[in-house]
């Protein structure tokens, strides 16, 4: 079965990342919650986190990337 790559809009990343920081279950747990990969949840709570530092020093503003 081939599988279509899937972009998902930064809402949802924020969503998924804020529910990992939270606590609210594990990798695997939040990955079938939401239909996404262990790792992405893992990456995107990362880039949450080292995002929220940069902010939070005034190292850099939110952009409107993603």
């Amino acid at each position: 079965m081939i599988r279509k790559h899937q972009v998902h809009r930064a809402s949802f990343k924020a969503k998924v990342a804020l529910a990992a920081l939270r606590g609210e279950g594990t990798p695997s747990e939040l990955g079938l919650r939401f239909g996404v990969h262990p790792t992405q949840v893992s990456q995107w709570q990362h880039q949450l986190e080292k995002a929220a530092q940069r902010i939070f020093s005034g190292e850099a503003t939110p952009s409107a990337r993603d």
